[in-house]
This record gives structure tokens, sequence and C-alpha cells, in this order.
């Protein structure tokens, strides 16, 4: 006589794997009843994605002049002058030809922060911090260029001048 718990678990088996093959031939469509309508990404500027930019206005770096105030506490400052042509490699930084603290009385500059000779665990080295030794990571040239999308933004309360 055969086991009818076998003969049961065997038609319930062969019933799921026909539903399963079924349900893999439908169109994913029409497995998705109540999928949500995809989403239309834009950039800030309203463009599609995969738009390309639109061409700036214009805006250069300004010459030499004093430097902009800064906007935010710890807002590292910005570079009051041209930097093009300007070579920062492993080896080599046009930066410190000027900002070093062995030519800043030289030649007029900033001197580089003491916070630039020190490891993230706050040991003070002999010479600028590997981790600090590409300016433009932080330092960007000054330009008073337009924001290029409309913002809320206002300089910290204590940078303000009133």
């Amino acid at each position: 006589m055969k086991n009818p718990t076998r003969t049961s678990r065997s038609r319930t088996l062969a019933i799921l794997l026909a539903l399963g093959l079924g349900l893999t031939s439908l169109p994913p469509a029409a497995l998705a009843l109540d999928a949500p309508a995809p989403v239309k990404l834009q950039s800030l500027r309203g463009a599609e994605i995969q738009a390309m930019d639109p061409e700036g206005d214009g805006t250069r770096n300004d010459k030499d002049r004093p430097p902009i105030p800064r906007d935010f506490v710890q807002q590292p400052p910005l570079i009051p002058h041209s930097v093009k042509g300007y070579a920062i490699t492993k080896n080599f930084n046009k930066c410190m030809d000027c900002h070093s603290w062995t030519r800043y009385k030289e030649t007029g500059a900033t001197k580089v922060s003491i916070t630039h000779f020190k490891t993230r665990d706050g040991q003070e080295l002999d010479s600028i911090s590997p981790r600090r030794y590409f300016c433009s990571q932080c330092h960007i040239p000054q330009s008073d260029a337009k924001p290029l999308v409309n913002n809320t933004f206002r300089r910290a309360e204590g940078l303000s001048s009133k």
C-alpha cells in the first residue's frame, strides 16, 4: 500500500513547482500590480540628469586682492590670487614657495597654520602632514561668482559684520 503522506507531499511539491514556473513566465509588468510610477530625476537647476551642464557665465579667478571674509566657522581661507600653473605633486608644492615658515616673511604671504603640521592623532611633525599637503583639497581661489542655484544661505552670526 502507498504511503498517503508521501503522495500528498509529492502532489503539493508538483503544484508549487507548476505555479512557480507559471509565475516566471509572466512579463515583469504583470507581477508589479501596484508599482509606483517611476520618479523623474532632475538636477537642482531643473535640468534632466543626462543633460549637459550649461555653459558658465565666464566667471574667472580674481587677480591678487585682499581676502574675502569667511562665511562659516572653520572655513578654510580662500586663496586671494590666481593659482593657474601651480603644481602640487607628491614631490613638489608650489604654494610652499611663498607660504612656508621659512619664506612667508620674505614674500608677505600668510604662513601655513601650525595645524597643518599635526597628524590626525595630534602628533606634531617637522614638516607638513601628508593629509594637509595638497592645499587645493580645502583651499580654493576666491571669486565673486553667483550661486549656481538659489539658496537661503546666511553667514554665521559670529562672522557677520554689523
